[in-house]
């Protein structure tokens, strides 16, 4: 079964060293860079293909204007993650294949679910990550991991989708 692994915000800015955000997750299971350097080459080296969502070019990119140094090098950091997404560089999947869902009808669906989302501290950012890690599951039936170090939003991960059974040829 293909595997995508959705990069959050977290991650990508431990990943990319934006200053301040050298580890994200809770104290018994941290990400340091070194830890996400092994996870991305492992992934990569099992062929899992990695999705950039727009919401975490977004927040990555906010954290990066805010540092208190080398926003220069991490913004270039991140501009090149942004061009091999874009240009589907392997092992990164296409940046269009999200295009359907800032679709009207899913911006109004999302709009409809953000009030009860943000009643619970869900914010609208890992809201859209959250419809990321949806599409790939359900539209194309891959197994899905939201590589984070939020625990709320890890919650959030699909299931694992049920494999159909191949009827026997006669």
């Amino acid at each position: 079964m293909k595997k995508v692994l959705i990069i959050d915000t977290s991650v990508l800015c431990v990943w990319l060293e934006v200053p301040g955000m050298n580890n994200c997750g809770p104290d018994d299971d941290k990400w340091s860079k070194q830890r996400v350097d092994v996870k991305i080459e492992k992934e990569v080296g099992d062929g899992t293909t990695l999705v950039l969502p727009l919401a975490t070019i977004i927040e990555t990119g906010n954290h990066i204007a805010q540092a208190a140094h080398s926003r220069r090098e991490r913004a270039s950091a991140l501009a090149g993650v942004i061009h091999k997404s874009v240009d589907e560089k392997t092992p990164w999947a296409a940046f269009r294949d999200q295009s359907a869902l800032w679709e009207p009808k899913k911006l109004k669906n999302l709009a409809d679910r953000w009030p009860e989302l943000a009643d619970q501290k869900f914010s609208l950012g890992d809201a859209t990550i959250k419809e990321v890690a949806e599409y790939y599951a359900q539209t194309q039936g891959w197994l899905v991991e939201i590589f984070t170090g939020d625990q709320g939003l890890k919650a959030y991960e699909p299931s694992i989708p049920a494999e159909v059974p191949r009827r026997r040829q006669k």
